[in-house]
């Protein structure tokens, strides 16, 4: 992909993103969601082997660039699992909130016109693009009918109850699961060619 040549993330920005602790500190919101899933984020010795070996090729992903909001499900879902990835793997994570980075999240819109968030974008040690991730991995897009179904014909008030036990349960769970598979597989195929 060309966008990486007029890229508002030059190094220099990329380094001035927050890290996994520092956005801990920063977040109003969902704070107990995130530890939730950090905690029940368990990577597997093939998928840390996995990891390590992409990150250590020289053009293997060696930073990611998280763009994420407090407030949104997908993201205190999803970027403890980036964050446990990272981890796993000796990848940098620097995190940007998306409404005070737009002109980040405009570079990596979803279809082009969505500020979808997560947004994970990976680089190699000397910060040349590799690819990036966006929002949820697709089989939770395919099983999204499950977390809508909590909320139809109730009120909000209703519904929490159930929609807080949903993201405890399984399907949540499995969600966590297909995004570490997900982006294992894509980081495969943009720097192994599998």
């Amino acid at each position: 992909m060309a966008q990486q040549q007029e890229s508002v993330v030059t190094p220099e920005r990329f380094a001035s993103g927050m890290t996994w602790q520092q956005y801990l500190d920063y977040i109003k919101r969902n704070k107990d969601k995130f530890l939730y899933n950090y905690a029940e984020t368990e990577l597997t010795e093939e998928e840390v082997a996995a990891l390590r070996e992409l990150a250590s090729r020289p053009d293997g992903p060696a930073k990611v660039l998280a763009l994420g909001e407090d407030w949104c499900p997908d993201v205190f879902r999803g970027l403890p699992v980036m964050a446990r990835m990272a981890e796993a793997a000796g990848m940098e994570l620097r995190i940007f909130p998306r409404d005070q980075n737009l002109d980040i999240m405009n570079e990596f819109l979803n279809q082009g016109k969505y500020q979808s968030i997560p947004t994970f974008v990976f680089y190699t040690r000397d910060h040349r693009y590799i690819c990036h991730w966006i929002e949820r991995p697709a089989l939770a897009n395919q099983e999204m009918h499950l977390l809508t179904s909590i909320f139809e014909g109730r009120s909000r008030e209703e519904a929490m109850p159930e929609y807080e036990a949903f993201q405890r349960g399984p399907v949540w769970a499995r969600w966590r699961r297909e995004t570490v598979r997900e982006i294992i597989a894509l980081l495969r195929e943009k720097c192994v060619g599998e």
